[in-house]
C-alpha cells in the first residue's frame, strides 16, 4: 500500500506542471485567419516552425532537387580515376560540388526569388501560391533532365498513368525519378573519365611486365603520369565545363 501512494505521488508531481498550464493558458501554439481568396493565414509561431523543419530536410532537398547528385557523383569518380581516393579530401570535394551546384542552378533560383520570394516578402501573394511558384522552376528543371523512361516507370508505379502532361507530374514522383536519371548520367560521364587513366595504367603494366618487374606495383608508377596528364590538358577546367553544359536549363 505504501508503495503504491508513493507512485501515486510521483505522478501527481509530474502531472503538476501539466494541470497548471491547462488552467492557465499561455500562447496558442496553432491558430488560423481566413485570408483573401479562400485562403489560411498562420499564426507566426507555427511559420516559424515550419521554417525550422525545413532546415533539417536542406540536405536532402538538395541532393534531390538540384545538381548536386551528378555533380558529386563525376568528382568522386574522378578522383578514384587519378588514383587518390583521398585527394581532394571530402570536404574539398562537397565545397566544390556545392559552389558548381550553385553555378548551374542560379537560373532557377533567380526565377524563384523573382516569382516567389519577393513578392511574398512584398506581400503580394500568400504561402500557399509563394510555395507553387518556388517549386514550378525546379519542376521545370528537373522534367528537362530527366528521361522519359524512368519517369515512365515511377509514373506506372504510382498508378498516375492517366497523366499525359509531364508538368502534372506529382512531385515525389517526378523527383525519384530525376535521381534516377542523375545516377546513369553521372555514371556514364564517369565511365568516360576512366578510360584514359586506365589506359596509361594498362600500358605502365604492360612495360614493366615486359621488363621482369612484376613485384612492383603498376599504380605507383602510373599515378606520377596520370597526374602529370591531368594537369597538362587542365582537367579540372574540362570536368567542370563538361559538368555545367551537360544540363539542359
Amino acid at each position: 500500500m505504501r508503495k503504491n501512494v508513493n507512485w501515486i505521488c510521483i505522478v501527481g508531481f509530474f502531472l503538476l506542471p501539466a494541470i497548471g498550464h491547462a488552467a492557465n493558458p499561455g500562447i496558442l501554439a496553432f491558430s488560423s485567419s481566413p485570408g483573401e481568396n479562400g485562403a489560411t493565414d498562420y499564426n507566426l509561431s507555427l511559420k516559424i516552425l515550419a521554417a525550422m523543419t525545413a532546415l533539417t530536410l536542406l540536405p536532402a532537398l538538395l541532393m534531390t532537387l538540384t545538381s548536386f547528385t551528378r555533380v558529386i557523383i563525376v568528382l568522386a569518380i574522378l578522383r578514384q580515376a587519378i588514383g587518390m581516393p583521398n585527394i581532394p579530401t571530402n570536404q574539398i570535394l562537397i565545397g566544390l560540388s556545392l559552389l558548381i551546384t550553385l553555378f548551374i542552378m542560379s537560373p532557377v533560383f533567380k526565377k524563384v526569388n523573382d516569382d516567389a520570394i519577393q513578392p511574398y516578402l512584398n506581400e503580394q501573394i500568400s504561402e500557399k501560391i509563394a510555395i507553387d511558384h518556388a517549386i514550378l522552376p525546379f519542376k521545370q528543371f528537373m522534367l528537362k533532365q530527366t528521361r522519359e523512361d524512368d519517369l515512365g516507370m515511377f509514373l506506372k508505379m504510382s498508378g498516375n498513368e492517366q497523366i499525359t502532361n509531364p508538368h502534372e507530374t506529382p512531385l515525389p514522383v517526378l523527383m525519384t525519378a530525376f535521381v534516377t536519371s542523375e545516377l546513369k548520367t553521372a555514371f556514364q560521364i564517369g565511365f568516360m573519365l576512366f578510360i584514359p587513366f586506365l589506359i596509361i595504367d594498362l600500358v605502365v603494366a604492360s612495360v614493366l611486365m615486359s621488363m621482369g618487374m612484376m613485384m612492383l606495383s603498376p599504380l605507383v608508377i602510373s599515378l606520377p603520369f596520370k597526374i602529370m596528364l591531368f594537369v597538362l590538358v587542365n582537367g579540372w577546367i574540362l570536368v567542370i565545363g563538361t559538368l555545367s553544359s551537360s544540363f539542359a536549363l
